[in-house]
């Protein structure tokens, strides 16, 4: 079965083609074929970049409008390359309680899906164009699948999950903590265990995905404990735009203050704060690391980014009890030493001691970063969201 693998953002598309095949366990195990990434839709020029295992990849600048127009490049490409695709997995972000499982789609799972999207204005809206983009481009009769972000988090306990609200006003409204990042931890997991040898339901972990959005996860014998963000992405760490935790009286306040709407507050705590917030000049790790030196504001977001993420690293490991490792990934994460020996400094006494060379090294792939008879290790693994949503929809077809 050839799986074509979408992961669609606010204004980007990433993308994968897979073979896929049966294991004895009943799993899909994933070979890549193609990759592709569009970033930037709807600017003059988005950013295409299309690679397959044996060619040279293809770098090219055209005027993509949205998210149809990227889905419609994306299948003429692979046409092109010969890749008739049998089946598409999406990457959705909320799935609320109800899809806690890859999810086969039809008409009411897609409105599901739209029914949600409040509570990820800005990942569940992009998803569904993606979904409509791709039954134009390769017709409805073609299998679809839905991977959900928060189906990882299905198994965090009613004292991580339950808001200290009245309990009929959160029961009668489905508020509670869904938690983020899913497909992405759970592909760490994955590569955490085959690197270390662990057996995954021996796996006790803190897992850190940082990137424009960023979050935490404390995993217990291979099983979401308890994780950062919360009913929203919104909740839990700083982020590019995202303020992280606040305290929630400031959002009536500001609304007074201000003269402006809850709705209006809210949307300037997910696209206006955060790193860029903190900044008043961007969102953009990269460019905050290197203005820091000369840019008191962007010096404090940094430390306020870093602090946070500390914070959330301490307390985990007391709910954990000790962990195996703490392991980071996102483009931050797998990217940004700087950022990865703020977030570790202060941490010694539980026994994180990162290998300072080892941590700056500029290779990729999966590599352990703390010292050697550091009580608790550090690694680096590279999430890889495409692989998961293809193996994902080969095993959700195959049931």
């Amino acid at each position: 079965m050839k799986v074509l693998a979408i992961n669609c953002g606010s204004s980007s598309i990433k993308c994968g083609v897979f073979e896929a095949a049966g294991r004895p366990d009943g799993s899909a195990g994933v070979r890549r074929l193609a990759s592709g990434r569009i970033e930037k839709l709807g600017a003059d020029k988005a950013q295409l970049r299309f690679e397959t295992g044996g060619g040279a990849p293809v770098d090219t600048t055209e005027a993509l409008r949205d998210h149809a127009e990227a889905v419609r490049r994306i299948a003429e490409w692979i046409g092109a390359q010969r890749l008739a695709v049998d089946a598409v997995g999406h990457r959705v972000v909320h799935g609320g309680p109800r899809f806690v499982t890859p999810t086969v789609l039809d008409d009411g799972v897609v409105a599901a899906i739209h029914e949600l999207e409040s509570l990820a204005p800005l990942h569940n809206a992009p998803s569904l164009a993606g979904i409509r983009a791709c039954r134009a481009a390769f017709g409805r009769e073609l299998p679809m699948v839905a991977v959900f972000d928060t189906a990882f988090h299905a198994s965090l306990p009613e004292r991580a999950w339950r808001y200290a609200i009245p309990r009929e006003l959160a029961d009668r409204h489905g508020i509670r903590r869904f938690g983020f990042h899913g497909i992405s931890y759970r592909a760490v997991l994955e590569r955490y265990c085959a690197v270390t040898g662990t057996r995954e339901s021996a796996a006790t972990l803190v897992a850190l995905h940082l990137g424009n959005g960023s979050s935490a996860v404390a995993i217990e014998n291979g099983r979401s404990v308890d994780t950062s963000m919360g009913l929203t992405p919104l909740e839990g760490l700083v982020m590019g735009t995202r303020s992280g935790d606040i305290d929630p009286a400031i959002v009536g306040h500001l609304s007074r203050a201000e003269g402006v709407s809850v709705a209006e507050v809210e949307r300037w705590l997910n696209e206006r704060s955060g790193l860029l917030g903190l900044s008043a000049r961007s969102g953009d790790m990269r460019d905050l690391l290197e203005r820091e030196g000369r840019d008191k504001q962007a010096a404090i977001a940094v430390e306020v980014f870093c602090y946070r993420i500390r914070k959330y690293v301490g307390a985990y490991l007391a709910a954990l009890g000790g962990a195996q490792a703490v392991v980071f990934t996102g483009a931050i994460g797998e990217r940004s030493p700087e950022v990865r020996a703020r977030v570790c400094q202060g941490l010694e006494h539980v026994g994180l001691i990162l290998d300072a060379q080892g941590n700056a090294a500029t290779e990729r792939g999966e590599r352990r970063i703390s010292a050697d008879g550091a009580r608790l290790q550090a690694f680096v693994i590279p999430t890889d969201e495409e692989t998961q949503i293809a193996r994902d929809t080969a095993h959700a077809l195959s049931r």
